[in-house]
């Protein structure tokens, strides 16, 4: 690979690093071609681009980002895949269920939202990560039950105030 290749892949990853909010560095090593083919299929389904990358091109482009990776570039050891999301936890989620037939791929790293977890031991807790749109519907939710909660009551007692005040219209008449 020449001077100029290199720069030129410098440049795409680092502009991919930019565009995505949701990055994870993981090893895909020792897995056969039919496994791999399965693993790109999986995540294409979920929306989510897998690359394989040399390690020191990725670890130049997070330095030519804007971004602050902290000790992500640490997990630059060994056969790296990056993965790109829109959304937190598909990748974790992704990892999770292909592990259940196979050792890997293993984690090595993640960016979410300016939020660094380093190991595969983070794993579950990315998967139970929120998206966006969860997050949202729970507080719309929320806010609506306390709504929902006061129009019933009003409901409900609505009906009962017509009946006392019309048993004490009655009473008097």
């Amino acid at each position: 690979m020449t001077r100029e290749e290199k720069s030129q892949v410098i440049k795409e990853l680092t502009a991919q690093l930019a565009d995505n909010a949701h990055i994870y560095i993981t090893d895909i090593s020792g897995l056969n071609a039919g496994t791999t083919s399965n693993l790109r299929r999986a995540c294409f389904k979920a929306n989510i681009k897998m690359a394989v990358v040399k390690n020191t091109l990725l670890a130049k482009a997070m330095e030519a980002s804007d971004k602050d990776f902290g000790a992500l570039p640490t997990t630059l050891v060994g056969n790296t895949s990056v993965m790109y999301s829109e959304t937190g936890n598909a990748p974790a989620k992704v990892i999770k269920e292909f592990r259940k037939k196979s050792t890997k791929p293993l984690l090595k790293g993640a960016f979410i939202e300016e939020a660094i977890y380093i190991g595969d031991d983070q794993l579950d807790a990315l998967v139970d990560i929120k998206s966006r749109e969860e997050l949202i519907g729970e507080i719309v939710g929320l806010l609506q039950s306390p709504a929902k909660n006061v129009i019933s009551a009003l409901k409900s007692s609505g009906g009962k105030i017509a009946g006392i005040v019309k048993t004490l219209s009655e009473r008097e008449g």
